[in-house]
């Protein structure tokens, strides 16, 4: 198990070539295309090289698109496009190259985490409907109290 921890982790370590390029290889097997998930995650790896202190400002969504199929023989080059470096954002596209062409394309952004407002609220009439529904020990009760009080846009 350990050694195959150690196989991702090396895949996942990408050769720096310049500022914002990168270089990926792929598992030595007989898969005929690239791995989309190690497509991504080395391009997520790439992205996140760029941001500076990248632990105090994380990942919190990506888009990623799979343009072509991958040649596993070949390194995949990484180029990373700073598009924004904010106060509470950093965007990073990041665009997966072989043999002059793009494979995959990715969007991804970082966030510094902050205190905001929560917006759920406690459904009172449910649960008073549980525990009317616990109290009369009759099996359908509590389902039929859960229909009465279900949001009609669900």
């Amino acid at each position: 198990m350990a050694s195959a921890i150690q196989e991702v982790l090396g895949i996942l370590d990408l050769e720096p070539l310049e500022e914002n390029l990168f270089r990926g290889r792929s598992p030595q097997s007989r898969w005929q295309r690239v791995f989309g998930g190690q497509v991504i995650g080395q391009a997520l790896v790439a992205a996140c090289r760029t941001v500076e202190d990248v632990a105090l400002r994380p990942p919190h969504s990506l888009h990623a698109y799979f343009l072509i199929g991958g040649d596993p023989k070949v390194p995949i080059i990484y180029e990373v496009d700073r598009i924004r470096d904010g106060k509470s954002f950093t965007t990073r596209r990041v665009l997966a190259i072989q043999h002059g062409h793009a494979i995959f394309s990715m969007s991804v952004s970082f966030h510094v985490a902050e205190e905001g407002l929560s917006h759920q609220f406690k459904n009172a009439r449910r649960a008073e409907a549980r525990r009317v529904a616990e109290r009369s020990g009759v099996q359908g009760a509590r389902d039929a109290a859960h229909a009465r009080t279900r949001s009609p846009l669900l």
